[in-house]
């Protein structure tokens, strides 16, 4: 099964909300490969970061989030977590991991607990070179507005708003493929 066999598996009855997943994610998908490609160096697997950069919030179906069409029952913030569970259902593992390491610049067990998320007390720090790279490209994409792709002056500004360890994390990541 590719991913749009799969996004059509679970957005077919929701056409605006699939519209919204499909121009969010190609617009993370085209970033996260032209930093690829800009640092060969780095080795990233370019058909695995398309396919999961489209599959990478796949989860937000389960969610309630209706300013972008989101009539689920689950917080926002369980995306990442919930793709990972429908994806691991479809024997995408390693599509998995990078559903549930994107949120923000990734979480740690601290933050979670700190801040009372509604996650299991665990880092979901991204590890894995496209790991890294899907979730650096996605914060320059939001789903309100997501054709338009944010400067890194305003993906700064946005992230910022989540702690200064959420932004040193985009800060190293920034360095690494700006």
């Amino acid at each position: 099964m590719n991913y749009n066999e799969i996004i059509n598996k679970y957005y077919a009855e929701v056409p605006e909300l699939r519209h919204i997943l499909i121009i969010h994610s190609h617009g993370v998908m085209q970033k996260a490969l032209r930093i690829a490609r800009k640092h060969p160096e780095l080795r990233a697997d370019l058909k695995f970061l398309e396919e999961a950069a489209m599959l990478h919030d796949i989860g937000i179906i389960k969610t309630d989030a209706k300013g972008i069409s989101c009539f689920g029952k689950e917080p926002y913030i369980r995306h990442g977590i919930l793709g990972a569970e429908m994806l691991r259902a479809e024997g995408f593992e390693r599509h998995a991991r990078v559903c549930e390491r994107h949120t923000g610049t990734g979480l740690t067990a601290t933050e979670i607990i700190e801040q009372k998320l509604p996650l299991p007390p665990r880092d979901f720090l991204p590890e894995s070179i496209e790991e890294q790279i899907i979730c650096y490209a996605d914060k320059f994409f939001s789903k309100t507005r997501p054709k338009e792709e944010k400067t890194c002056e305003a993906a700064r500004k946005s992230i910022a708003k989540f702690g200064e360890a959420t932004l040193q994390r985009f800060l190293d990541m920034e360095k690494r493929f700006e």
